[in-house]
Order: C-alpha cells, then sequence, then structure tokens
C-alpha cells in the first residue's frame, strides 16, 4: 500500500518558491527575500533544497537573478546543496499548500506524484494558475508518474502519523469554493485511494482570521506515532476558546491505526 510519510521521515529534499508577491506581505515586503535566503541556507546545510524561481518580479527582473544574486556563493559552496528552476514560474511562495505530495510504496516500488489542484484557499487570491501548474511541472522535472485526484487539497489541510492516520481541516476540505458536493466519505476514500489512510480525524474548529478556513496545520499537528500536539485557548472569554476545545474533544476520542 501506499502512504504519505510523516513529516519527521527522511527527506531527499526540500521545495521552496522564491517570494515575490508583494500582496502577500503588505508593506512588509523588503526583507522577506533576505529571509528566505537564510532559510533556503540552513536546510541547504542538511539536505538539498530545489527553489522554483520561474518569471519575474514587481521590477520586471527575473526572479532568478535575484535569487542567484542573495543566495551568491552558497550556489557553488560544497556545504550547501541548492538547485534553482528558473523554469518554473509562480504566483506566490506558498509551495506548501500547491506543491506535490510525494506518496511511499512498498520496497522497491516508485514513488508517486500526487498533483492535487490548487485554487488560493476557495479562489480568494487570483491568480493561482502558475501555482496549479507546479507538481506537473515537477513531475515531468523529475519523469516522475503524476496521480491527478481531481480534488483541491492544500498541503496545509491535512497532517499524518506516516501510519495511516490522519489530521484534516473539515471546513477547508468540504468547502464548496473548494470541492462542489463533496462529502466526508469521498474525501476519506481520495485520502485512502492516494495516501494510504486508514483513520481520518476530523477537526471542526478553526482559529479567528484564518483565511485558509481551517487548515490541520495551524491548530494540530502530530509530533510522534502516537502523539499529537493541539492549539488551545486558556481566555474563556477568547473567540479562539471553544472552537479549540471543540478540536481538543475530538482528538480525546480519537483512535490511531
Amino acid at each position: 500500500m501506499y502512504c504519505l510519510p510523516a513529516e519527521w521521515s527522511p527527506h531527499a529534499a526540500t521545495w521552496l518558491a522564491w517570494p515575490h508577491n508583494r500582496e502577500t506581505w503588505p508593506g512588509k515586503f523588503e526583507p522577506i527575500p533576505g529571509l528566505f535566503t537564510e532559510l533556503i541556507k540552513a536546510i541547504a546545510r542538511f539536505e538539498p533544497v530545489h527553489v522554483l524561481c520561474g518569471g519575474k518580479g514587481a521590477s520586471s527582473r527575473p526572479l532568478a537573478d535575484e535569487a542567484r544574486e542573495l543566495l551568491g556563493d552558497s550556489l557553488t559552496d560544497s556545504r550547501f546543496a541548492i538547485t534553482l528552476h528558473a523554469d518554473i514560474p509562480t504566483n506566490d511562495a506558498w509551495v506548501r499548500d500547491y506543491g506535490p505530495m510525494f506518496v511511499r510504496g512498498p520496497a522497491g516500488s516508485p514513488l508517486w506524484l500526487i498533483s492535487w489542484g490548487y485554487n488560493a484557499w476557495g479562489r480568494k487570491y487570483p491568480p493561482f494558475d502558475a501555482d496549479n501548474r507546479v507538481p506537473s511541472l515537477i513531475a515531468e522535472k523529475l519523469s516522475m508518474t503524476e496521480i491527478k485526484p481531481g480534488i483541491v487539497l492544500e498541503g496545509g489541510a491535512i497532517d499524518t502519523n506516516g501510519q495511516g492516520v490522519f489530521l484534516v481541516g473539515e471546513r477547508c476540505l468540504l468547502d464548496p469554493r473548494r470541492n462542489s458536493d463533496f462529502s466526508k466519505s469521498a474525501a476519506e476514500d481520495a485520502l485512502s485511494q492516494h495516501c494510504g489512510a486508514e483513520e481520518v480525524i476530523w477537526l471542526p474548529g478553526e482559529i479567528a482570521g484564518d483565511d485558509t478556513d481551517g487548515h490541520a496545520d495551524q491548530v494540530a499537528r502530530f509530533v510522534s506515532p502516537g502523539a499529537i500536539l493541539a492549539a488551545v485557548e486558556g481566555d474563556r472569554r477568547d473567540e479562539n476558546y471553544e472552537p479549540l476545545q471543540r478540536n481538543l474533544r475530538v482528538l480525546q476520542h480519537a483512535r490511531d491505526q
């Protein structure tokens, strides 16, 4: 059976996208490319990093040129493993949500590359056409078979312990702006077929102001195969208190694999 690994599993590489959409950081964009530079270099000391940097930024300068300038000698320094992909353009930097999922199979079998659909969290932030093409372009670059379930699902909407148990943000996955006429059973079937889900824990609560509509990674994460760290609010008067308590009650009665 194929299974989506937990995030602490060994990585072949990390994929990132070079930041260029100023509307994502209104009035605060200037330090962001430099901070991404430090992030890329920090990760690249331990595993290869692939950076999507196709297209041009707000200044009409090629993003790859900006990335090369800021990353500088680290691109040729043997202590770092960084690859720039100037042929893969993006609309925004959130590759965690629009990038592919690499699913592991039995020993000796090839990886699957799962290409979920992406529409910028329910069409909130167009355009998103370039981001939605990223999984296909990566599949072509890696010569991998691309599986398209035909469902909009962002990477942050789910989490897994790597042994078949999944946390799922309920509202975002069932959002009609993402998936029309979509049910829990249909979602569970898709996660079972493509990611090896055996148990799905639906999280009903979300924090105020969350424009992802309840991504699981905002409120609860697996920290080991049998342990979940959940966000709670201690102030009963706070608007986040009851939604996070609903999540906690669900988790306290949940089953593992």
